[in-house]
């Protein structure tokens, strides 16, 4: 036996299983990214629907607007109609939905008021307590 293959065979048992370690730490690795972007696509389809009930607030918001310069006052009944302002929110944002219409003190801003949409999206937990809300402010041109 020359001198090569002792040392051949010497560092042989100290390198058995490297390998297998290797491929251990890779597969751990893979799973790390694997499960953080499970994450992120979770939190994408959360703000996605987030942004979506954003958008349906804002339309109806739009709506009531709107209806407010046809009638050219900012006094409008939430709870008239049918279906009324009320029912058009729960019915786009879940029953816990509501909406108010307060008008601005006339010292502050004449002829304005502030729509307030305020909802609580499913896909929070049920012990968060906080909701979404949107308020507009719409002001009217003074009355001739």
């Amino acid at each position: 036996m020359n001198r090569f293959n002792r040392m051949q065979i010497r560092t042989r048992p100290s390198q058995r299983g490297m390998a297998m370690l290797e491929v251990l730490v890779s597969v751990l690795l893979f799973s790390l990214g694997i499960l953080g972007l499970i994450g992120l696509q979770a939190r994408a389809i959360t703000l996605s629907v987030e942004a979506e009930d954003r958008n349906r607030a804002a339309i109806l918001a739009n709506e009531i607007a709107s209806a407010m310069w046809l009638s050219n006052t900012v006094t409008v009944s939430t709870t008239a109609g049918s279906p009324s302002w009320q029912d058009r929110v729960r019915t786009a944002l879940g029953s816990t939905a509501k909406v108010d219409v307060d008008p601005v003190a006339p010292s502050t801003m004449p002829n304005s008021a502030d729509i307030t949409i305020e909802w609580f999206p499913p896909q929070r937990s049920a012990t968060d307590p906080a909701s979404s809300r949107l308020t507009t402010r719409v002001t009217l041109p003074p009355p001739p």
